[in-house]
């Protein structure tokens, strides 16, 4: 069926539309405005430049134009004037300016060939077409010629020359053989672009044919064929290997040129034996992809569509396996002219100004010519209004006398383009163009179209108004398109009315309206559903049906898609369909269609119908369960302020319920494209009252949920948007927090679309200082955080964040207090070195005046010193309360110099350093004790629970036990004492602020040494005293208690791994084993009440020995190692009586003598000379440590006086001689050389001796 033709002002609302975007339009096709408007000329047809035609028809040159008053034709052959009325042959068709030259009375079309150009003219100007090209198709026959067979050696190549007649166009090559069958062709025989027929190596076969060229001529449909070559092929017993050669191009590089949009076609051919593979490259680059294929089996590449960038070095490579050669083809792209900017034609009113813009490119770069109504521009009447800029005439203030036909030509050696473009000066009033007062009816909550065409000059302006009264409609739900539509983007019962569109200019207004009425939908309420019935039943679909009064409805019936013919067992009423004695070939899918002239709804139902002697089942059960399909055919309706009535159609529940709906919404302000629940309904409603915030551009969606699954969302709902309102509440999570020590940023969390309620949704950001209480400081901020400058350090701001839309501000909001950034603290007040004994040193400080932020902590290093020696730094870190700590001494002689600074999250601060008191003794030394680590304990303050927590938990963050390695009978010692936290808030006691631990070796002899916790018993209920036996996989646990009898305790210890266990103890059941402990790990251990958990003794840490360390203890069984022992022993009882015998005699030995027989430093008995061999076996020499792994070792610390000659350690001999000295020393290096654990054994305690 032929579709209508729209009315004329149609054409007119699209011509409208250029008019507004771009200034320059044809005009309009309505009849009145082409009679009554003045145009200068246009060209609409013409021929092709190089037109070729066929010497058996008629000669036909097209030009045909457009005017008013209409235009009329001459011509020019060859840059002169045709004259059309002296040639007999020669006519021009009426209302045209098409040439027709008729050959019916004779002559020849070659007397015609030549150059033409049409000129179309009227009294407003005239236009050319381009400069056509008119040329005979010839086809000329081939040359006469007797071809001697062709005679070659077998595996030579070959080339047949084909050399055809040349033809205008030129013609299409072929190969066939005498008998018109077509050469077979492939990587080794083939045609070239050139027509040649190429053979890379010739064989045998290739004589059973004989070759002869085609060429058939496409205007005159003739084929002409040249005369057959015939082979004659020598052939040799084996045909020789040959490497690659090319046939064709010649040598080993060529050049091709082609022009911008053309095809390029490169092609190599090459022989050799065996037949040669070609393949393609580019230099510097690769092929393009989307533009490049290969023909003719590789020996061609076809780029289609080239430019400027194809240009640059192919070559091609032919290979086999003898070698390879290679071809480069240097290409150069070059252009015939092309349109960057074409001009257009040009509409002003009087007054206006334009501009022609004739932009061009091509390579060479082509020359822009203008010209005026077919004229030179140089050559025309002056005129003061136009002004000629290269490739652009500028028109300003134009007038009537203005209107011309401007022609650009644009050229270069490839060739030319040629455009018109006219200047027309139209002095028109506006005018509606559409009939008026039109009916327009719509569907409520769809979209639609108000047009309004109109035409004037100047161009007008539209405006849009309803009833007569209001303010232009433009913006929300009103959008006003250039050409002056009016599109109303979802339909409301308010929408109904009668609108008017007004076009003014500065000559007059013209105005017409259109009438809306909205239209309540279609909408199927009561949808047939699915049914399994007995054949010879009678079935009833339901399809209930609302709909507009005012529109006619429809209501038909579609069985399996298609119409159903309603016969005689069937009745259709208006809300039901109706079938008697229902047979199996009713059963399928039923569709109820209803509709009316604007809108339509369907609504679908299957019948099932079972046979007489099978038993009525449901359908749903038989089949199997699938989520549902999505609801359709949303309707919003009930529009208020804060809430709209959503209405859907479920679709099919696949067999299984639906049990429930979600709701979502989307809007486009915040968050477009991203959905988000609003609420959820049972399955069994199709409508819901949704609640809606202010000023949201809401859009729904339905997801239907059964058992099996949600279904896909349906299609989103028209748009509604709510109207605005001042912001309800204010932002969340409002922070004030520094960055830098000189800044304040102020942070929260930005409102969403539902909290926004308006327009520009922005935030008042005011602060101020808080213990000032200066005015209040503010800001407006759009995004979600404001940075203060300039602030004192760390002080504390009052800080207020309140939403304001375009509506108003929201309420009051609440005050947050922030801080500015803080800095480094000032040193600690008042710090204090006390020395009140030989063993212990306490300091005391004041807290920073000055902490510039929040307090983390306290770091102290402090470093033993003697004179100009240093010892190793110890470094402290303690919970910001604390203000106290001892540390213990275990050298006497050398002096500490602490340093402490405080902690803010910004690093530590200033550092203030003092030093340990010099002891009385000082100048005097005596003999020293073993220079042990200083053992660590601290003091505070009295602090709340809180605190006791944080320094338990910094004591055990610088807790760091030293694991023995070896010596099953080596253990750690943990010194530690632990705040409850259970104590009341004023009672002074000492948290642990840092735990050493510190190894001891026994003597061979001895038992393990348990693990001891020493605080004294107090007075109260308590436990203490825990001593912990431990071994490789067991300890024994011992513990002292003031509790009374029957009182039952809990041992809980934790690994190294954080796993805990717990073993509760029956009254007076002690000592407990611990079994299944692992070897070499660490435990912690408490013990406490188990009717009271909150008294509880101190946490000890201990550790079990190595598994392997029994290993070692095999060796002493060996027979070699006693041995070996023995043999040592008797060493060692030597020297030890050498050296009592020179001792004996009172006499000087040599220093390196006394070396080479090391002896205790601190032994008391080397005054006199003799040795002491008592029952203090178990004892570890004076003057060295005893470790965990069983050697003898010097202390570590190299600040005591000892190490140089000046403690109590160094001993003078009769004559005062200084031996101590070397005697230290040499222990000293001797044990700092010895760093590896060994078991304790009896070399060991031999080696203590020596």
């Amino acid at each position: 069926m032929a579709r209508p033709q729209p009315p004329p002002w149609v054409h007119a609302a699209v011509l409208l539309c250029l008019l507004g975007l771009g200034g320059a339009i044809e005009i309009p096709m309505d009849p009145s405005i082409q009679n009554e408007l003045s145009q200068p000329p246009t060209i609409t047809k013409q021929s092709v430049k190089d037109h070729i035609v066929d010497p058996r028809d008629n000669i036909l040159i097209e030009c045909e134009a457009k005017g008013n008053p209409a235009p009329s034709f001459h011509w020019t052959r060859n840059s002169r004037f045709f004259n059309v009325a002296k040639d007999p042959r020669v006519s021009m068709r009426r209302r045209s300016g098409t040439l027709v030259i008729d050959f019916r009375s004779g002559g020849r079309p070659e007397e015609y060939e030549g150059e033409y150009q049409c000129f179309a003219r009227n009294k407003f100007g005239t236009a050319l077409s381009n400069r056509i090209r008119l040329q005979v198709s010839k086809s000329p026959l081939w040359p006469k010629e007797n071809l001697d067979p062709v005679v070659v050696q077998e595996g030579a190549p070959l080339t047949l020359q084909c050399n055809p007649p040349p033809g205008l166009p030129s013609p299409v090559i072929f190969w066939m053989s005498s008998s018109m069958e077509p050469i077979t062709q492939d990587k080794r025989v083939s045609q070239g672009h050139n027509g040649d027929l190429y053979f890379s190596n010739v064989m045998v076969q290739d004589m059973q044919t004989d070759y002869s060229c085609n060429a058939r001529f496409h205007f005159t449909h003739t084929i002409q064929q040249k005369n057959p070559f015939t082979l004659k092929v020598l052939t040799t017993r084996g045909v020789a290997e040959r490497t690659p050669s090319f046939m064709y191009p010649q040598g080993t590089s060529s050049s091709q040129m082609v022009l911008r949009g053309m095809d390029l076609l490169l092609e190599c051919i090459a022989s050799g034996v065996p037949t040669p593979d070609i393949a393609w490259y580019k230099k510097g680059g690769d092929l393009p992809s989307d533009k490049a294929k290969f023909e003719n089996f590789n020996k061609a590449l076809r780029i289609t569509s080239v430019s400027e960038e194809d240009s640059g070095e192919y070559f091609c490579l032919a290979s086999n396996k003898m070698g390879s050669i290679r071809h480069t083809i240097s290409v150069r792209v070059k252009a015939a002219p092309y349109w960057l900017d074409e001009p257009k034609n040009l509409i002003l009113a009087p007054g206006e100004d334009g501009r022609l813009v004739c932009r061009a490119n091509g390579n060479p770069k082509p020359t822009v010519q203008w010209m005026v109504n077919g004229e030179p521009l140089q050559s025309a009447p002056p005129n003061p209004n136009r002004e000629v800029a290269g490739d652009t005439i500028i028109f300003r203030d134009t007038q009537i006398s203005s209107r011309a036909v401007y022609q650009c030509n644009t050229s270069n050696e490839h060739g030319y383009l040629l455009a018109n473009a006219f200047v027309s000066v139209l002095d028109v009033p506006p005018r509606m163009m559409s009939p008026r007062n039109q009916l327009i009816r719509v569907i409520l909550y769809n979209r639609t179209r108000l047009d309004c065409p109109f035409f004037g000059s100047p161009i007008p302006t539209l405006r849009w108004f309803k009833n007569g009264q209001g303010s232009n409609l433009d913006g929300g739900n009103y959008h006003v398109y250039e050409n002056g539509s009016l599109e109303i983007k979802m339909i409301r019962k308010e929408d109904q009315g009668i609108y008017t569109c007004v076009a003014t200019n500065i000559l007059g207004k013209a105005e017409n309206q259109v009438r809306l009425e909205v239209k309540d939908p279609t909408r199927i309420f009561r949808m047939p559903e699915d049914q399994v019935v007995k054949r010879g039943t009678t079935v009833q679909l339901e399809c209930r049906v609302k709909h507009d009064p005012s529109l006619k409805l429809t209501v038909s019936w579609l069985k399996d898609d298609q119409p159903l013919y309603i016969g005689n067992r069937m009745k259709k009423e208006d809300d039901s369909l109706t079938i008697f004695g229902v047979a199996e070939r009713d059963q399928g899918s039923y569709t109820c269609v209803a509709s009316t002239e604007l809108d339509q709804d369907r609504a679908k139902a299957y019948l099932t119908v079972l046979a007489d002697q099978t038993t009525p089942t449901n359908r749903l059960a038989a089949l199997p369960k699938g989520r549902p399909d999505r609801p359709r055919d949303l309707e919003l309706t009930d529009l208020a302020e804060r809430s709209v009535r959503l209405t859907w159609i479920p679709g099919d529940d696949n067999n299984s319920p639906i049990t429930d709906y979600v709701v979502q919404f989307e809007e486009d302000q915040f968050q477009p494209g991203v959905w988000h629940d609003h609420s959820k309904f049972p399955g069994s409603v199709n409508s819901a009252v949704l609640q809606l915030s202010p000023y949201v551009n809401y859009q729904f969606r339905v997801i239907a949920v059964n058992e099996v699954g949600s279904s896909h969302p349906s299609l989103p709902s028209e748009r509604y948007r709510t109207s605005g309102a001042p912001p309800e509440s204010n932002p969340s999570d409002v922070k004030g927090e520094g960055t830098r020590k000189n800044n304040m940023e102020i942070t929260w969390t930005p409102m969403n679309a539902t909290s926004a309620f308006g327009p520009n949704l922005r935030y008042i950001v005011k602060w101020r200082r808080r213990e000032t209480r200066e005015t209040w400081n503010n800001a407006t901020v759009w995004g979600s955080r404001y940075v203060v400058g300039q602030t004192p350090v760390y002080v504390p701001y009052e800080i207020r964040v309140q939403a304001e839309n375009d509506f108003g501000k929201g309420p009051e909001p609440d005050t947050v207090i922030g801080y500015s950034g803080e800095d480094l603290p000032s040193a600690p007040r008042r710090f204090r070195v006390r020395q009140p004994n030989l063993q212990t040193i306490n300091l005391e400080w004041d807290h920073p005046e000055h902490p510039n932020g929040i307090l983390t902590g306290y770091s102290l290093r402090y470093v033993p010193f003697n004179g100009t020696k240093l010892g190793k730094q110890m470094v402290e870190n303690f919970s910001p309360n604390q203000t106290k700590f001892t540390v213990q001494r275990a050298d006497p002689v050398s002096r500490y110099r602490f340093t402490l600074s405080a902690r803010t999250q910004v690093g530590s601060g200033e550092a203030v350093t003092e030093e340990s008191p010099a002891s009385p003794n000082e100048a005097t030394p005596t003999a020293a004790p073993p220079t042990l680590p200083p053992t660590t304990v601290g003091a505070t303050g009295a602090v709340s629970s809180t605190d006791a927590t944080a320094t338990a938990a910094a004591t055990e963050a610088t807790t760091v036990p030293i694991i023995p390695t070896v010596a099953p009978t080596t253990i750690a010692t943990t010194v530690a004492t632990t705040t409850t936290t259970t104590a009341a808030a004023t009672m002074e006691s000492p948290p642990t602020t840092g735990t050493k631990t510190h190894e001891s070796a026994l003597p061979p002899s001895s038992p393990l040494t348990p693990l001891l916790t020493r605080p004294s018993a107090p007075d109260e209920q308590s436990i203490w005293n825990v001593t912990v036996l431990p071994n490789s996989k067991w300890a024994n646990i011992t513990w002292k208690h003031n509790f009374g009898p029957g009182t039952d305790f809990v041992v809980e210890y934790i690994d190294s791994n954080h796993t805990k266990k717990t073993v509760p103890v029956k009254a007076q059941a002690q000592p407990i084993q611990l079994t299944d402990l692992y070897p070499g790990m660490t435990y912690t251990l408490r013990v406490y009440s188990r009717d009271n958990e909150g008294i509880s003794s101190t946490i000890i840490t201990f550790m079990t020995s190595t598994a392997y360390t029994n290993n070692q203890a095999d060796i002493a069984t060996q027979g070699w190692f006693i041995g070996l022992m023995c043999a040592i022993a008797l060493l060692v009882l030597i020297l030890l009586i050498v050296c009592f015998i020179k001792r004996s005699r009172g006499g000087k030995y040599p220093v390196r003598e006394k070396k080479d027989v090391p002896l205790g430093p601190e032994d008391p008995k080397e005054e006199d000379g003799s040795f002491d061999y008592s029952d203090e076996d178990n004892k570890p020499l004076q003057g060295s440590q005893t470790s965990l792994d069983g050697t003898i070792k010097q202390q570590e610390s190299d600040d005591s006086l000892v190490d140089y000659g000046e403690g109590g350690e160094g001993q003078f001999n009769e004559d005062g001689s200084f031996i101590g000295q070397y005697t230290v020393k040499k222990d000293k290096e001797e044990t700092e050389g010895n760093e590896s654990s060994e078991a304790t054994s009896p070399v060991n305690a031999i080696y203590s001796l020596a």
